[in-house]
Parts: structure tokens; C-alpha cells; sequence
């Protein structure tokens, strides 16, 4: 224990510091594609009909975006495509900022975490969340196994038909206040998945969304950013990432 305890010493702090500090370790968030204007309107079409999801549209020569429907395929990027933005900043409030918690929810908060029928991709960054890197118990976030201790839904998944009930019944099981967090294209607009027989168009075709986290995934930062919208300890953007003003 005591070598374990001196290694921990010399090795120093390795929690990141966002957001008090933007942090810049590679790798860290993917990104988005941004509004592009493309030398001629066929070119800027071309381009639109790359994107799998529809998050692309074509006006003119200008490509915009819509990042609740990118997936990260990256069939975009590359020399001459569209520009990219690199920001940890991606969530924002889908309404009104009184929507986010008041006192004295801001400096702790627990949350549940459903999966309705996720890949496994952002389920698994929301897991990095409790990780010493990210560590969310320094922003007062924890994790619940049960509804009736939680602030929080954090959906992930477009929300099949199989998690439809549990789902609600979570939902309803959960005392006031509390508020929705849709994390990952899939709960934001059904992603490749939806909408079709066994799925829906996302987490807002049920419940309330308070907070949407674009992405596929989203990276564990863009979504500490989500809850700390929801907090009320962070100045929400007036638009997403890549969205025409």
C-alpha cells in the first residue's frame, strides 16, 4: 500500500480540468463538421448526398448542418470537404435556460442511466464518466441504480419498442423535480435506426427532453457539459455546434 501510495504522489493529478480549462489532450472529442460554402451548388450537393443520416443539407453552394443527425462517419472531412470544428462544448438546453436545475440541485445531482437500445458506443462513454480522468464526483454527479433516488434520466439508445414501458415506468417511478438528458444521435433523432419497425426517432417522442448531447458517441466531456447545463453551472450556447446562425 505504501509503494501504491508514493506511485500515486510522483505521478501527480491526472483528472482533467474542464471545464474550468479546455482541455486539449488528443483524441478527447471528435468534433463536428461546420457550415461550409463549396466552390459551386453541384459540388455543395455532391456533398450533402455523402451523409447516411441527413445531417447534411445543401442550399446554393453552402453545406449546413444538423448535428443532432451526425454520426461521426467522417464521409465528409477530408482536403476540399467540409470544415470541422473541435469543441467539448456540444450540448445544449432545448428550451428555455430556467429549464436547468435551481438550487439546491447544482452541486449535486443524481442520475440514472437507461439504455433504450444502444450500440454499446455511447453507453460506454457515459461509463468513462466515473473513471479518475473525467471524474464526475468532483462536479457532485452520481451515478443511481434506482429511480426513486434520481434527479436525472440520461437516455441513451433510439428507444426500441421492448424499452418503451420500462422506460416510462422509470420516468414516472422518479420524484419532482427532474429533468431528461438525451445523449447520443440515436436518443436525439433515431440515428440509422430510426424511424423503422422495432424503433422511433428518439428519446423525445416520449418524454420531456430538457438537455440534448449530440454525437455517435458523444465524448464523456460533451456530456459532463450536458449535466452541468442542466445544473444551471454552465452558460448555455445559443446553437449547436455546426448550425447556422
Amino acid at each position: 500500500m505504501a509503494g501504491l501510495f508514493v506511485r500515486g504522489v510522483l505521478s501527480g493529478i491526472k483528472t482533467t480540468k474542464f471545464p474550468r480549462k479546455v482541455e486539449n489532450e488528443p483524441g478527447v472529442t471528435a468534433g463536428f463538421p461546420v457550415s461550409t460554402r463549396m466552390s459551386s451548388s453541384a459540388e455543395a450537393s455532391r456533398l450533402a448526398r455523402l451523409c447516411p443520416t441527413g445531417a447534411l443539407s445543401a442550399s446554393g453552394g453552402e453545406v449546413s448542418v444538423d448535428p443532432r443527425r451526425c454520426i461521426h462517419c467522417y464521409r465528409c472531412a477530408g482536403p476540399g470537404a467540409m470544415n470541422w470544428s473541435i469543441n467539448d462544448e456540444q450540448a445544449r438546453l432545448v428550451s428555455q435556460p430556467t429549464r436547468a436545475f435551481q438550487r439546491p440541485f447544482q452541486h449535486s445531482m443524481n442520475i440514472l442511466v437507461v439504455d433504450a437500445g444502444d450500440c454499446g458506443a455511447c453507453l460506454n462513454e457515459v461509463r468513462q464518466l466515473n473513471n479518475p480522468f473525467y471524474n464526475m464526483h468532483r462536479l457532485g454527479f452520481f451515478i443511481t441504480p434506482t429511480p426513486r433516488n434520481a434527479d436525472v434520466l440520461l437516455v441513451v439508445g433510439p428507444v426500441t419498442d421492448a424499452m418503451r414501458h420500462p422506460l416510462l415506468s422509470a420516468w414516472e417511478a422518479m420524484p419532482g423535480p427532474k429533468k431528461v438528458a438525451s445523449v447520443g444521435a440515436c436518443a436525439l433523432r433515431g440515428s440509422v435506426f430510426g424511424p423503422s419497425f422495432t424503433c422511433g426517432t428518439g428519446v423525445g417522442d416520449l418524454l420531456p427532453v430538457d438537455v440534448e448531447v449530440p454525437g455517435n458517441p458523444p465524448s464523456p466531456l460533451a456530456i459532463l457539459h450536458g449535466l452541468l447545463l442542466l445544473a444551471g453551472r454552465n452558460t448555455p450556447s445559443a446553437q449547436m455546434p455546426g448550425e447556422t446562425p
